[in-house]
């Protein structure tokens, strides 16, 4: 049967999360799965290498090296790229093939949920939800998907520190319309529960800010992992 979908996930030191995500990833004949991983110090390879997925090992860890390099392997009509703490909902397989056949289909991705019960979470949810709705820009972490001659054609991911996700959605919105699945994907809240809800936000807009200002993505990158510590 030829592979209709690929799934791409660029992974780095993922040991934790794997077992959640390996078990959740239902094998198909006709969807392939591509693990890329950035060089992890822990068990990442071996899980993935004896839940008999196919890993890639990238010299270069950056996720949007290791997101091209996924998809210059991969052998499906449409590609998937899926960050290492998401799962996916039941059925995404045939919720993609629905929405990538709708009229002026560019780009798609899934709604999102995250993985904790704290009412503040449904808010932050509703407002990602909105934003990717309304103004067509849903992020990496909701399972961004497209064909793959259209991936081509819009150049790949654009080889650059930070902001990879964000800059290929804009470059799509030109050429098409973006669907949002009512489906949604579960993310981990690992990022929100280190920093707070309010100082993660904050720092992802002033990135946002920083990319429209033309700061370099290096620097934005740098500003980023700083402010994370």
């Amino acid at each position: 049967m030829p592979i209709n979908l690929s799934v791409i996930i660029p992974v780095i030191n993922e040991e934790k999360n794997l077992v959640k995500i390996l078990v959740n990833l239902e094998k198909h004949p006709d969807i392939e799965f591509i693990f890329v991983d950035g060089g992890s110090q822990d068990n990442t390879v071996k899980l993935i290498k004896q839940a008999d997925f196919q890993v890639i090992l990238s010299p270069i860890l950056r996720r949007s090296y290791q997101m091209n390099l996924g998809a210059d392997n991969a052998q499906g009509k449409i590609l998937l790229f899926l960050h290492g703490d998401t799962l996916l909902p039941q059925n995404y397989g045939q919720i993609i093939n629905d929405i990538v056949n709708k009229k002026d289909f560019i780009l798609g991705a899934f709604a999102l949920n995250i993985d904790c019960k704290k009412p503040i979470f449904r808010l932050l949810e509703m407002m990602v939800n909105a934003r990717s709705n309304y103004l067509s820009l849903p992020y990496g972490d909701q399972g961004i998907f497209l064909k793959k001659e259209v991936f081509e054609q819009l150049g790949k991911y654009q080889d650059i520190a930070i902001m990879e996700d964000f800059e290929l959605v804009k470059k799509a919105q030109k050429y098409g319309k973006i669907y949002i699945a009512k489906s949604a994907v579960t993310t981990s809240s690992r990022r929100w529960n280190k920093l707070g809800i309010i100082k993660t936000t904050l720092i992802n807009q002033l990135i946002i800010m920083g990319y429209y200002l033309k700061i370099s993505p290096e620097k934005l990158a740098l500003f980023y992992r700083q402010m994370k510590k």
